[in-house]
């Protein structure tokens, strides 16, 4: 294993944990969801302005599915936030973590990529563990942050195939690992989302030392920093290590909040995450298995 790859693995591994923090961050900050999607994602997008420039600084030079990614990845930051405040932090990851599902059912639409008997299985399977987190007894709040935590999924799918539309569209021109909708995504979530911080301050609400230094972490790192790694590293690791490595956010998340926020996810949260991630992740192994024996077959 060479210096750059290896070096490449460690800064996708802190990737993965710097993303995990978002959950403990977020419950601690004493303010509205809106008001902290806001100023996090200015922040983010001024230190991504800094460390991972966009290809163009006018959104009118955007194509179409960078715009459409950039408001979809608007859509994740906001239910995001606002899931993780209404619900606990375990079920907005996990059930965020079932985005591949919605890229399995629309990338044949979308991208042209073909719906395999595995992606309709994996489909029955991740549904069966979403099925869990809604077994134990809920309180309208948790249901209400349960839903918005499996819209930000469906949103979050919807950027991945934004994203990889645009690659497609954009495939003649020099190949880029950053992502323009990630960047204009933070923006839009900060002029969207800003006002309502404003309005906040002026009817004299004051954030706590706690709370401003929690939402400044959540932008500079969680969000910024994390993404200029990850726009970085990801053309220098393989397939299955872009996949399996960051599959420890969603287990690192639930467990700074247990630690910090003494927050701990119910029983059926817990069997439902293992079914979730552990079909999500089979289904990557396997696809990338029989992509490898495809490429061997070729060869031969």
């Amino acid at each position: 294993m060479n210096t750059a790859h290896t070096r490449a693995l460690l800064l996708l591994l802190l990737t993965a944990v710097l993303w995990s923090s978002g959950g403990v961050f977020i419950k601690l900050v004493q303010w509205d969801a809106l008001s902290i999607a806001g100023v996090r994602s200015a922040i983010a997008a001024l230190v991504l302005a800094i460390a991972a420039p966009p290809r163009t600084w006018s959104p009118m030079r955007l194509t179409r599915y960078e715009l459409g990614g950039a408001i979809a990845c608007m859509l994740t930051m906001v239910m995001f936030v606002a899931a993780t405040k209404l619900t606990t932090a375990a079920n907005a990851i996990l059930l965020q973590y079932t985005a591949p599902v919605h890229v399995a059912l629309f990338g044949a639409w979308l991208l042209g990529e073909r719906t395999t008997r595995l992606d309709w299985i994996t489909i029955v399977l991740v549904f069966a563990g979403m099925i869990l987190f809604f077994v134990e007894g809920l309180s309208a709040a948790s249901m209400m942050g349960n839903a918005l935590a499996i819209a930000s999924g469906m949103s979050f799918g919807w950027m991945v195939l934004f994203m990889r539309k645009n690659v497609q569209v954009r495939s003649h021109e020099a190949p880029t690992s950053r992502s323009d909708g990630v960047f204009w995504g933070n923006v839009l979530t900060a002029v969207i989302c800003l006002p309502f911080a404003a309005q906040s301050l002026a009817s004299g609400f004051t954030p706590s030392a706690q709370s401003w230094i929690g939402i400044i972490l959540l932008g500079v790192f969680q969000l910024g920093i994390s993404y200029a790694f990850y726009s970085n590293v990801i053309s220098h690791v393989s397939a299955l290590e872009a996949i399996l490595i960051p599959v420890i956010e969603p287990l690192l998340n639930p467990l700074w909040v247990a630690l910090f926020a003494r927050e701990l996810p119910g029983k059926w949260t817990v069997i439902g995450g293992i079914v979730v991630i552990g079909a999500v992740t089979m289904r990557s192994l396997l696809v990338m298995r029989h992509e490898r024996l495809r490429q061997r077959q070729s060869v031969d």
